[in-house]
């Protein structure tokens, strides 16, 4: 493997910025959080990186301890990866960037890639307690696993069992939510968002 690039300065912020500082690498920690994922998922769900920078990226992610690659017993027999303890830290680092960024979301523009569980990390933030919920969008289904200590925090499609509370809404008001724009709860106010379910977490945006 080539030497890591480094910006050679004694500082925190730098030292950060040579593990994560490359084009594609939190992009690729965003899909992480999700669980395990097999190298063609991760090129799916980031359209536009190339196969030989993604193959980099995940290279040098796994020899920095962000990320370990691991095969899965038969009949998957594919590698599949995911983030060490070390590269589950980033998520705070992650969710202050996607605070930081909601003013330069503004609306989407037609050459925009959009996956349903990019709005994980906003609805996360939203959320407060523990357990499943399950989100519905048009453009799919996605869980988030709230409260969540290790493991992961949000996959693909329908919830795995009976959620505490499940989340019907449009890519509008996802992407309001996402811009900053408007709060859960207000959202679930003014009937933007369905809430079905008799868990805690249904519970208390209902009577929020």
């Amino acid at each position: 493997m080539s030497r890591r690039r480094s910006y050679d300065q004694y500082c925190s912020a730098a030292r950060a910025l040579d593990l994560v500082g490359d084009r594609w690498t939190l992009l690729i920690v965003r899909e992480l959080l999700a669980g395990p994922r097999r190298y063609t998922d991760l090129h799916a769900d980031l359209p536009g990186v190339s196969t030989d920078v993604l193959a980099s990226r995940l290279k040098d992610m796994e020899r920095d301890g962000l990320s370990t690659r691991r095969r899965l017993p038969p009949p998957g027999a594919a590698y599949v990866y995911e983030l060490t303890s070390r590269g589950r830290e980033l998520l705070p680092v992650l969710q202050a960037l996607s605070v930081w960024g909601q003013g330069e979301l503004g609306e989407r523009r037609p050459t925009d890639a959009l996956r349903a569980h990019w709005f994980a990390l906003p609805l996360l933030r939203s959320l407060e307690g523990e357990g499943l919920v399950e989100v519905r969008l048009e453009e799919g289904d996605f869980h988030l696993y709230v409260g969540a200590e290790a493991g992961p925090l949000y996959g693909d499609g329908p919830a795995p069992g009976d959620p505490d509370a499940r989340l019907t809404l449009d890519a509008e008001t996802g992407a309001a939510l996402a811009r900053g724009e408007l709060a859960l709860t207000e959202a679930v106010r003014q009937g933007r968002v369905d809430v079905t379910g008799e868990g805690t977490l249904a519970k208390a945006l209902r009577e929020a």
